[in-house]
């Protein structure tokens, strides 16, 4: 339960301010945002704020921020249909209803001639056989079917009309997000429980380990070990790991005094497989608030580039698709990371952020790097690609990151289930 608790607000935290990017950016450019939304699927939980509709959705697999212009409109005033309009102070039409006209008595009953609530906002119709007037529309006017309002919008609102840097923007909001919540994390962890520093300096002692049981303190600096120097904490680790079981003699300072103590790794499998030795000791920290910037910066760049190599190494071949881990996986590796403690989760969401911000700056289509693409290739050629031809290519693109999905889900599946 804990495990699902803590899957529920990370996947939520990183799609949250990965959309929330997208918000800001495409708001700021002016463009209409009709929807914010977390999930797919049926709404579970739905509020309007201004011009935008807030949905928590029932499939959590991601999210959405609904521009207006990225698909078609859908709202179509036709010549030769009866429509209601209701107006404002200004006598501008502020709601143009489709149908069910009787539930609005204020409502003027007209038959349209001609209407563009795009460009010129205007509507000119005729009641009866009385003479077209031309009525100028509200550019926040609602359309009205069914009972559900939509707000118009006008072509200075839609994505498209945008310039081309703002666009760009919009879309590369949404990872640049992830890459600043990691950051954010990173140094809050750093904050919290403090910044490693790379000297022979002891940290915290577990109680029973070889380094308490020799005496050892935090605090200690150990300035040789059997007479050979030790200036910084990797120096210190390749000692012992080389040595289980082996007797050693620290050169220790403390208190201003040199005392000599002898201590004897403890011996585990290490990462390679291979035996190596261990005293039970933590690297030491410090509590810095501008240490903790620092850490959180170096750290995010450190495992973007440990990211993009893996990529490389999957492009090339050198690391398999098996390797690769999709919900199950991450599902059991978030399990494990719950169990050592919150501040190792903390460290996971980061590294998971910056996943999500890489994966979507992927040049595939259906992903912002595929919208990015797009663009680009705008820019370069002085127009934008035809709409159908780009919603067909992000289609089919969809269809094979879902069969990529599956492939992946399934990898999780043998890999820690049948196997």
């Amino acid at each position: 339960m804990n495990t699902f608790i803590a899957i529920v607000i990370i996947f939520g935290a990183l799609v949250f301010f990965h959309e929330l990017g997208h918000l800001l950016l495409a708001k700021r450019a002016g463009i209409l945002c009709r929807e914010f939304a977390i999930g797919f699927g049926p709404k579970i939980f739905s509020s309007k704020k201004g011009e935008t509709l807030y949905t928590v959705r029932l499939l959590p697999l991601g999210g959405f921020v609904r521009m207006a212009g990225e698909d078609p409109e859908g709202i179509e005033v036709k010549p030769g249909s009866r429509v209601g309009l209701v107006f404002d102070a200004e006598n501008r039409v502020k709601e143009i209803v489709a149908n069910q006209v009787s539930k609005y008595p204020n409502a003027k009953v007209v038959t349209v001639e001609r209407a563009d609530i795009e460009r010129e906002l205007i509507i000119k119709a005729h009641v009866d056989d009385e003479l077209s007037e031309t009525y100028p529309i509200h550019p926040e006017a609602n359309y009205v079917q069914d009972g559900m309002l939509t707000q118009i919008a006008p072509y200075d609102r839609q994505f498209g009309s945008k310039p081309l840097l703002a666009r760009f923007l919009a879309i590369f909001a949404g990872p640049l997000m992830n890459f600043l919540l990691a950051f954010v994390l990173l140094a809050a962890y750093a904050l919290t429980q403090g910044i490693p520093v790379n000297e022979s300096m002891l940290g915290k002692v577990v109680d029973g380990d070889p380094a308490a049981e020799a005496g050892l303190q935090k605090g200690d600096r150990v300035l040789a070990v059997d007479g050979e120097a030790v200036n910084t904490w990797e120096e210190l680790v390749i000692v012992i790991q080389k040595n289980p079981n082996e007797e050693l003699q620290f050169s220790i300072e403390r208190n201003g005094e040199t005392v000599s103590v002898p201590v004897t790794p403890g011996e585990r499998e290490g990462s390679n497989g291979k035996a190596e030795g261990f005293v039970g000791v933590y690297m030491p920290t410090e509590i810095s608030f501008l240490g903790s910037l620092q850490y959180g910066l170096e750290k995010t760049g450190q495992l973007t580039v440990a990211i993009i190599q893996a990529l490389g190494q999957l492009v090339t071949g050198q690391i398999s698709i098996d390797n690769l881990s999709g919900p199950v996986g991450i599902y059991k590796y978030t399990d494990q990371a719950a169990d050592e403690g919150a501040f190792v989760l903390l460290q996971w969401a980061a590294f998971l952020s910056i996943n999500l911000g890489i994966f979507n700056l992927l040049p595939l289509p259906a992903l912002d790097g595929g919208r990015l693409t797009f663009l680009a290739v705008e820019g370069i050629r002085g127009k934008p690609i035809d709409p159908q031809k780009e919603g067909m290519v992000h289609f089919i693109g969809f269809a094979l990151l879902m069969l990529l999905m599956i492939v992946v889900t399934w990898n999780d599946i043998h890999k820690f289930f049948i196997q």
